[in-house]
């Protein structure tokens, strides 16, 4: 029998009204979208001026509606397509689970050009405090999601695997605290540490170029130990549904970086 951590007994559920739960998956999106709005509010304050603490304020719920909707719709359309398509009324259904990443990602990069041509910001500026703030959101995501014990890693016999309660009884990769680490606090560490270069700061769209292109490598490398979703398996080439999302991130990431080098700000 392989050995295995006893798996943390924490009920997703953090205190119940009647038919109103409070759960610990949404409470990890108010704190990730809170948080990362007031560390942009010391930014515009502190390093950027030509955004003002109004404008992070009004963007709160413009990257809330980005992060929910895109969120549900990616996951419909890159993961469940065939099973919504035949029951679309469950779409609508966000309290029974599932959002991706991707989505939530394209839906607050729609926000952010519709929100910075309306108020007439600078983009890649704008973008560029946005990328330092958002790993905080991954950071608390994949706590909640390895609270509710989804997203669980593949079977392994390393010193640190847990059985997860939706996994079976095998030891598995606790692949939801490799994506927390990675995504969320090693890659804030990351940009914090490149926001302090001044030919950074002189260049935008290497900060977004950084978040964009990091998070694609550490997603792609935990899609190794993560358990691939039983209704999609393996796809071509060996890869995952997750490591083929995030290869055009990737390359976009590249993309940006080397543009930002290459335009100094003019404002």
């Amino acid at each position: 029998m392989l050995f295995a951590i006893p798996f943390p007994v924490i009920d997703p559920v953090i205190v119940e009204f009647g038919p109103l739960a409070i759960r610990w998956y949404s409470l990890a999106y108010i704190f990730g979208l809170v948080l990362g709005w007031r560390l942009m509010r010391h930014l515009s304050r502190r390093v950027e001026k030509s955004v003002t603490l109004i404008d992070t304020d009004d963007f709160l719920m413009w990257a809330t509606l980005g992060v929910i909707l895109g969120g549900r719709l990616g996951y419909v359309l890159f993961y469940r397509f065939e099973y919504y398509i035949n029951d679309p009324m469950s779409i609508l259904a966000v309290w029974q689970g599932g959002m991706s990443f991707h989505g939530g990602l394209t839906g607050v990069i729609i926000a952010t050009l519709l929100f910075t041509r309306k108020r007439k910001i600078p983009l890649l500026i704008f973008a560029d405090i946005l990328a330092v703030a958002s790993p905080i959101g991954l950071f608390f995501g994949r706590l909640a999601n390895f609270i509710n014990g989804e997203l669980f890693g593949r079977v392994t016999d390393v010193p640190w695997a847990m059985v997860s309660p939706r996994g079976g009884p095998f030891p598995r990769h606790p692949s939801q605290l490799y994506e927390a680490a990675l995504e969320g606090l090693l890659l804030f560490l990351v940009l914090l540490l490149v926001s302090r270069f001044s030919f950074v700061r002189r260049h935008p769209g290497i900060l977004s170029g950084v978040f964009i292109l990091g998070y694609g490598l550490a997603r792609s490398v935990v899609e190794l130990f993560r358990e691939p979703d039983a209704h999609l398996g393996i796809l071509s080439a060996g890869a995952t549904m997750g490591q083929w999302l995030s290869l055009p991130m990737i390359i976009f990431g590249i993309g940006l970086m080397v543009y930002g080098s290459r335009h100094e700000r003019t404002v």
